[in-house]
């Protein structure tokens, strides 16, 4: 595909009017302020449009979108005792299957091409993600409550059988991660062996981590560390990490994950909702921490609207830190794009670069809340809304436009989900 006259916003976030780009063989072939030679197959009028990198979710968990709208207004631990737990006893692989389409067509219709998700019935998941032509790096949680072996538990052989299936298949949109759901549903000798068994098999990590101060505060007192400085005592950290949330760090947290290379995904929107508070994330920065973005599940954000969370992600620290110039609408982006594909391992995705996988969004700029466009960046962040965001494009391939999903049949998706949902309900209403 050649986008042809277009706008766009340059690997280095630059505005740039009248420009071409072409797509051939996944990859991001041309990009010039002349139309090229070369035959690049369709063109893409870009009149009024803006083509830029697409977006990179680094926390989430997909089949969640089940679970939209049914805990409200309860803390942490309340919401999950009450309302997660027990609707999650209930899931079985067809309803997280049918959740993980849901989710998948909502993070489409919002720019997402890739997400890093933690949950249960992977395989489920990996099929759901391979079918739909978006990219993944899925783990499966780890939890665990006894002393036994990790080896000899039914989620570990779980995390092998996945690994082995699915890991770097769809022609590498699939990854597969180990994913230790925290510090206080595991034990030492749990977070020791899964951390060598993730260094020894090259994988990547996910976890959380200090979402609130009771988790972190309750593990000082446990293991006399915080969560950060006890993850990493036990190897957690001596594979490529993403940490979620990262709400109440310490300067001692810090200075670890810049030593070990951790990415902090950064949850605001989740965050607030539940009350768990602010991650700092311009101290992150500044100690050159490499900060993403994610959503968290739709039980407590409760959308996947990136546009949304790049707000919140940007705002949110201006308050908190009565600083205007925090986390400004190009670090934003960066951390809504390069970013999060560098926390998921993706190297040559996340920018509008030529040789980049050809992971692209475009906008509508005709749109009222667009104009006048004195810095489309900062009305990228600000001013946008999700649905101006028109066509959405993975490795070169086409999965939505204009209304129109590609890959998907949005209404039997949304009918599946609907019922998948209602038969978990009735099960506990019984």
């Amino acid at each position: 595909m050649l986008f042809n006259n277009i706008t766009i916003i340059d690997e280095n976030f630059n505005v740039r009017p009248n420009m071409y780009v072409g797509v051939k063989d996944k990859k991001i072939a041309f990009i010039g302020d002349s139309k090229p030679y070369d035959d690049f197959g369709d063109v893409y009028n870009g009149k009024n449009r803006l083509l830029m990198s697409a977006f990179y979710n680094c926390h989430a968990h997909t089949p969640m979108t089940l679970l939209r709208g049914y805990g409200e207004n309860l803390s942490l631990q309340n919401w999950l005792e009450t309302r997660i737990f027990p609707f999650e006893g209930q899931l079985d692989d067809d309803a997280v299957y049918r959740g993980t389409l849901l989710g998948i067509a909502e993070s489409i219709r919002f720019g997402i091409v890739s997400t890093t998700d933690m949950y249960n019935f992977c395989s489920n998941i990996a099929q759901a993600f391979t079918e739909t032509g978006v990219k993944a790096n899925i783990g499966r949680a780890i939890l665990s409550f006894t002393d036994e072996e990790l080896r000899e538990t039914e989620r570990f052989r779980e995390c092998e059988e996945l690994y082995k299936n699915f890991h770097n298949t769809a022609d590498g949109r699939i990854k597969i991660d180990m994913s230790l759901h925290s510090e206080y549903t595991s034990n030492p000798k749990t977070v020791r062996q899964l951390a060598e068994y993730t260094k020894e098999i090259g994988a990547r990590m996910h976890v959380h981590v200090s979402e609130t101060r009771f988790e972190h505060e309750e593990c000082k007192k446990r293991h006399g560390k915080t969560p950060s400085s006890y993850l990493a005592e036990h190897g957690l950290f001596d594979s490529p990490a993403t940490a979620a949330h990262c709400v109440h760090i310490e300067d001692e947290d810090i200075a670890i994950f810049k030593e070990k290379g951790v990415t902090v995904a950064s949850c605001p929107v989740s965050n607030l909702k539940l009350a768990s508070g602010t991650c700092n994330v311009p101290k992150l920065a500044a100690a050159g921490v490499n900060v993403a973005i994610g959503t968290d599940g739709c039980a407590s954000n409760n959308s996947l609207n990136f546009i949304e969370e790049m707000k919140f992600f940007s705002l949110l620290h201006k308050g908190i830190f009565a600083e205007p110039a925090a986390s400004s609408p190009r670090d934003t982006l960066y951390a809504a794009t390069r970013a999060g594909a560098l926390s998921q391992g993706r190297t040559d995705c996340g920018l509008l670069k030529e040789g980049f996988a050809a992971d692209l969004i475009v906008f509508d700029l005709s749109k009222p809340n667009m104009n006048p466009a004195h810095d489309l960046v900062s009305n990228v962040v600000y001013s946008a809304c999700g649905g101006d965001i028109i066509l959405t494009m993975a490795d070169g391939a086409v999965l939505y436009k204009d209304g129109e999903y590609k890959t998907i049949d949005i209404e039997k998706v949304v009918s599946a989900a609907a019922d998948a949902t209602a038969a978990i309900l009735k099960k506990l209403n019984q």
